[in-house]
């Protein structure tokens, strides 16, 4: 079972995510919370690593574990943004190590 709990939490300023990025089938848009909403969900938890240099967000990796549209289930998600160019790694999380992986990789553009 998956405490509430933030792992960590950084307010991130409003114009790295101001208009929304899409990735695949997924909304990236910042909310007033400091969170990142993906579709509209609020994420449980919420971690930022800078991959370069602190406050480079040209270079970040952001970590999110999101609500499914399935009771009970859960999505984690990567979202890794290198030199402006950005991906977005999800992955169903499994209560059963030995249930198979599903995951998907997907391109990210900015929308206005």
């Amino acid at each position: 079972m998956l405490k509430k709990s933030f792992i960590f939490l950084y307010f991130l300023p409003v114009f790295c995510f101001a208009s929304g990025t899409q990735c695949g089938p997924f909304l990236l848009q910042s909310g007033n919370d400091g969170l990142m909403h993906i579709n509209g969900a609020k994420p449980e938890t919420q971690k930022l690593i800078f991959l370069g240099k602190s406050e480079d967000y040209s270079n970040i990796k952001m970590q999110w574990i999101v609500p499914a549209n399935q009771p009970g289930r859960w999505l984690g998600m990567d979202y890794i943004k290198r030199d402006g160019k950005a991906i977005l790694n999800v992955q169903w999380l499994r209560a059963n190590m030995n249930a198979p992986r599903i995951y998907g990789t997907y391109d990210c553009v900015r929308i206005k």
